[in-house]
């Protein structure tokens, strides 16, 4: 079985249509979290290792313009729907909780948060669209999405890339040790997040409670 998906893996990967996937699945990934964009580059990272196909700098450049289109097109979705999109999120859930962290964030660190979300589930889209919403200037927003998705493409690559390096001779394991390790570093991102949030004064006090009291 394992020699079967070995080599049914090894063919798509040595195709010419590897890249148009790669850049299809991190363009949907930007405003349909659904897609699993980053398990895909980094298993084509571990055969760019294992047996130099596809090639290592062109997935990077495939997906990190993928990834650059995606934004702007959730960023476009965000600025057309004027917020009514991320109105609709139901409250408790998990993709609530990221726009209402993207919205913070991005009122306190601005563009910047649009790097880190790429890093956070579901937190590039919550964060694109929440851009979009707030009319976030469109020149302001591109060297950002730019910066993300070059860093993003080249972080996956470079983790599969490892993976593969580290079991040339088995594929699979390398596929495995490069999800793990885009995992650890996702869940570092969310620990890091965690202790700078609890490390905040919970909320300021409301002058206008004050104000209908004195009168």
């Amino acid at each position: 079985m394992s020699d079967a998906i070995l080599h049914f893996a090894g063919e798509l990967m040595s195709s010419w249509w590897i890249y148009l996937a790669l850049w299809g699945f991190a363009a949907l990934d930007g405003f349909f979290p659904a897609i699993p964009s980053e398990t895909l580059v980094v298993t084509a990272g571990v055969f760019a290792a294992s047996s130099g196909e596809p090639n290592l700098y062109a997935v990077i450049v495939v997906a990190a313009v993928g990834a650059f289109i995606g934004d702007h097109v959730s960023y476009a979705l965000g600025r057309g729907a004027g917020g009514r999109l991320l109105d609709r999120v139901k409250p408790g859930t998990k993709r609530h909780a990221a726009v209402l962290w993207a919205r913070r964030s991005l009122a306190e660190r601005g563009g910047l948060v649009l790097v880190v979300a790429r890093y956070v589930p579901g937190g590039r889209t919550a964060v694109t669209l929440t851009m979009g919403s707030v009319r976030y200037p469109l020149r302001s927003f591109t060297p950002f999405a730019a910066l993300a998705a070059i860093s993003w493409g080249a972080y996956c690559t470079l983790v599969g890339f490892i993976g593969g390096k580290a079991f040339e001779d088995n594929p699979l394991k390398g596929v495995v040790l490069g999800i793990g390790l885009a995992l650890l570093v996702t869940l570092i991102v969310e620990l890091v997040r965690h202790r700078l949030r609890k490390r905040k004064p919970q909320a300021q006090v409301d002058p206008q409670p004050v104000e209908a009291g004195r009168r």
